[in-house]
C-alpha cells in the first residue's frame, strides 16, 4: 500500500505551528497571505500536496476539533479520492466539502452566508490555492483540516492582529490590539480555547500519518 505521506509530498499550511506537527515533511506557510502562498508554491516541485491545518467552521453541527478530509473545494475541483480515503481511514476524518476564502471569515453572519452560498462544511485560506497548483501540475491533492472557530463563534480583530506573513503569531501585536480593544478579551480567550482543541486533534492526526 502507498505511504500516507508520499515522498516529495508538500504540506500547505497557514501557520508555522501547523507545519511543525509534521516536521519531517517539507512545508510552506504564509499566514493567510494568499499572494505570498501562491508565489511560494510556484517555487516548489512537489509530487503531491496536502493542505493541513485549522479551518473555520461553517456547518453549525461541527464542534471545535472536528477533523475533516476534503472531498473537494467548492468551485475549484475534487481532491484525490484514493489518497483522501486512506487519510480519512488513518485519522478518523469526516469527508466534507470545503471552500477557499479570499479573507478570514470572522463573524457568525458571514459564516452563515457562505454556508448558504456553497453548502461547504468549513473554510480556509490555503486549500483552494493548493488545489489549483496540484491540478496545474497533475499531482495528487488532499486537504486535512480541523475546525478551529465553529460556525456560531466570531473571531475578534485582536485574534488576527498578531498574524505575520511567515505564519507566526506575534504576541506583542495581539496585546497592543487588546489594549485598544479590551472588549475583545472574552472572544480572544474563546478562540484560544477552540484553537487549542483543534491543534490537539491535528497532533493526533499527524501521529497517525507517520505511524
Amino acid at each position: 500500500m502507498p505511504p500516507l505521506l508520499p515522498s516529495g509530498c508538500l504540506l500547505v499550511c497557514g501557520l508555522r505551528a501547523e507545519a511543525a506537527l509534521l516536521p519531517r515533511v517539507r512545508a510552506v506557510h504564509a499566514g493567510g497571505d494568499r499572494a505570498r502562498l501562491d508565489a511560494a508554491l510556484d517555487r516548489e516541485t512537489p509530487t503531491a500536496i496536502l493542505s493541513f491545518g485549522l479551518a473555520g467552521g461553517l456547518d453549525p453541527a461541527l464542534p471545535p476539533g472536528t477533523l475533516l478530509i476534503a472531498a473537494g473545494l467548492w468551485g475549484e475541483g475534487s481532491a484525490d479520492a484514493g489518497w483522501s480515503l486512506r487519510l480519512a481511514a488513518a485519522t478518523g476524518a469526516v469527508p466534507a466539502l470545503l471552500v477557499g476564502g479570499a479573507e478570514a471569515v470572522v463573524t457568525p453572519a458571514a459564516k452563515a452566508a457562505l454556508r448558504a452560498q456553497t453548502g461547504a462544511a468549513a473554510v480556509d485560506m490555503e486549500s483552494a490555492i493548493a488545489l489549483r497548483h496540484a491540478l496545474r501540475r497533475g499531482i495528487p491533492f488532499a486537504a486535512l483540516r480541523a475546525v478551529g472557530d465553529p460556525a456560531d463563534a466570531g473571531v475578534p480583530p485582536s485574534a488576527l492582529a498578531g498574524m505575520t506573513p511567515e505564519g507566526d503569531v506575534a504576541p506583542g501585536r495581539v496585546l497592543l490590539s487588546l489594549l485598544r480593544r479590551p472588549g475583545d478579551l472574552p472572544g480572544l480567550l474563546r478562540v484560544a480555547r477552540h484553537s487549542g482543541t483543534a491543534m490537539k486533534r491535528l497532533r493526533l492526526a499527524a501521529r497517525a500519518l507517520t505511524a
